[in-house]
């Protein structure tokens, strides 16, 4: 599995550099910032990178919310997330929640994009 994240961001540091501490051996972290490889390997251009986490495992390429449930399902310390996370109404709410705040954190670091 690969995550997607971006390592510029002071927030998303925060959180993927607690997820790190696990030491995960299957989860490849990379950083998006500036990363031609991360554009090829998941298909989005920088836009949508900077935009939502991003996990890939096998060819699928997940984002957002649901990039979310995939990375804590593999991480036994914050498999409790994925148990109440994924259940659907809650989801759902989670995954608004996520959009909001995802789009405000692009808002703060869209300055990073390539014109």
């Amino acid at each position: 599995m690969k995550v997607y994240f971006n390592n510029s961001c002071k927030i998303c540091k925060a959180e993927i550099d607690l997820y790190k501490k696990e030491k995960i051996k299957e989860i490849d972290w990379v950083d998006i910032t500036n990363n031609d490889s991360a554009k090829k390997e998941t298909n989005k251009d920088n836009k949508e990178l900077l935009r939502r986490l991003h996990v890939k495992e096998g060819e699928k390429v997940t984002q957002g919310a649901a990039a979310f449930l995939l990375l804590w399902k593999k991480m036994p310390k914050y498999k409790f997330l994925y148990n109440f996370f994924k259940l659907p109404i809650i989801f759902n709410l989670f995954h608004f929640g996520y959009e909001i705040v995802a789009f405000f954190l692009y808002l703060k670091n869209k300055k990073q994009l390539k014109s």
